[in-house]
């Protein structure tokens, strides 16, 4: 098949998608967004040979293909993605919350960081960076990134480490390219001893997490954005189940645990801001069967 399938897209088909995404990954899609599932879908709709989207969505509606859903539902989940994103929070890394978690952990010597919604890879890689680049130290220590996202396709590309050069491009610095980067071809191969420091897993932000060791870090930014209120409600209490109790949580610019959940302190980080377990927080268990 070749061109573009047709937008095809009747209300009857968006409301039929929205409904399926929302089941699957709690993503609200607002009736403006049509245009948006359209274009996401376009490309399925090509590489299943269907002649539209309402072809498409006409194949999804016989509910047999559970991989064409997961194929829709991955193509509605937003993966932007850059290294070292907004900057500011890596920097908060770098100057407060490592040193400081770094002096409370000495007796354990282990750190656990989660990069939660991690799309293509870049977020957990530029962790990986910084502690390679600025805490030499932590080499001789058991320190675990963990790197989770709903999308198969997504963590696969992140689990290869490859990247085009328009990716690299977009925020990682140039001596790191040199520094921690091989040529692949057109593309560029991040080293293999970055990427066995990522242990990449599939979960759904909004259904039980399984098991979760304690989290010193957990990053979990710009997601919330995409769920409505009792979703993040569920989300943020979840993550209070795994945060220790001197652990921090970073969220993205637009997002607030404010109204949502009183159990988190806001922490001024410098040019950013982080949370932490207020005093009176109870925990909350996330867990469910083990992955």
């Amino acid at each position: 098949m070749t061109g573009a399938p047709v937008s095809t897209l009747t209300t009857g088909d968006f409301d039929y998608v929205r409904t399926l995404v929302r089941q699957h990954a709690a993503i609200v899609l607002e009736p403006s967004k049509t245009y948006l599932v359209e274009s996401r879908l376009a490309p399925v709709a090509r590489a299943i040979g269907a002649a539209s989207i309402g072809e498409l969505v006409t194949r999804l509606r016989g509910g047999r293909d559970t991989q064409l859903q997961r194929r829709v539902v991955d193509a509605m989940t937003t993966n932007e993605t850059s290294w070292y994103r907004d900057l500011a929070p890596f920097e908060a890394l770098r100057s407060t919350v490592l040193p400081r978690l770094i002096a409370a952990r000495r007796d354990s010597r282990a750190l656990n960081i989660w990069s939660a919604a991690c799309s293509s890879g870049q977020e957990p890689y530029s962790v990986a960076m910084l502690l390679r680049e600025h805490f030499p130290q932590l080499a001789s220590w058991n320190v675990r990134i963990i790197a989770t996202d709903i999308s198969a396709e997504m963590l696969g590309r992140a689990a290869a480490g490859t990247y085009s050069q328009l990716e690299v491009n977009r925020g990682l610095p140039s001596a790191y390219l040199v520094k921690y980067f091989t040529r692949a071809g057109a593309d560029w191969q991040i080293r293999d001893d970055i990427r066995a420091m990522v242990e990449f897993r599939a979960l759904n932000l909004a259904q039980p997490w399984g098991f979760m060791p304690p989290i010193d870090v957990l990053l979990l930014r710009n997601v919330l954005i995409y769920f409505d209120v009792a979703t993040k409600r569920e989300i943020l209490a979840r993550a209070r189940g795994v945060l220790r109790p001197d652990g921090y949580l970073f969220l993205g610019t637009a997002e607030t645990t404010l109204s949502i959940d009183d159990a988190f302190t806001r922490v001024p980080l410098g040019a950013t801001a982080g949370y932490q377990l207020s005093a009176h927080a109870e925990p909350s268990d996330p867990r469910s069967p083990q992955w």
